[in-house]
C-alpha cells in the first residue's frame, strides 16, 4: 500500500473541503441538494484535458443559450473535482457552445424548487463550487 498517496488524497480532500465557503457547520448538505438539482435535467458541461496541461471546459445548452439546468449545476461540480485533481494542469479555458457564453440559470429549474430553503442550498451549492473553480 502507498502511503504517500494516501496523504495526497487526504491533503487533497482537507483543501476541498477548506475552499467551500459553505459545510454541514453551516446546515448544509451537498449531497442532499445534489440529488434536487439532478431532477432538472438538460445540457452539461464538458471538461478536455490535454497533453499540454491546458483544459477546455464548455458549458453546453445551446438550446436555452446554455443556460445552466439542475444537472449541469452538478456536472460543473464534478469538472472542478477533476480539474482540482489534475496534477498536470497548467490552465483553464472557459467556453459556452455555439457562439453563446452562457445565459444564467434555466428559470424552469429556478422556478420548480419548491421553497426558499432549497433556493439558498442551491445558491451556496454553486458558490462552492464557482469558488472552488476560481481557486
Amino acid at each position: 500500500k502507498d502511503v504517500s498517496g494516501n496523504k495526497t488524497s487526504l491533503i487533497s480532500g482537507l483543501l476541498q473541503i477548506q475552499s467551500s465557503l459553505y459545510t454541514s457547520v453551516h446546515g448544509f448538505n451537498q449531497e442532499e441538494i445534489r440529488e434536487k438539482l439532478l431532477a432538472f435535467p438538460g445540457g452539461s458541461i464538458d471538461l478536455l484535458k490535454q497533453d499540454s496541461g491546458i483544459a477546455v471546459l464548455t458549458i453546453n445548452n445551446p438550446s436555452r443559450m446554455n443556460a445552466f439546468s439542475g444537472s449541469m449545476m452538478v456536472d460543473l461540480e464534478e469538472q472542478v473535482n477533476q480539474l482540482e485533481n489534475w496534477t498536470e494542469g497548467k490552465g483553464l479555458i472557459v467556453q459556452g457552445a455555439a457562439e453563446t457564453f452562457c445565459s444564467g440559470s434555466d428559470l424552469n429549474a429556478v422556478r420548480a424548487i419548491s421553497n426558499p430553503q432549497d433556493g439558498m442550498k442551491m445558491c451556496m451549492f454553486m458558490q462552492n463550487t464557482l469558488t472552488r473553480l476560481l481557486r
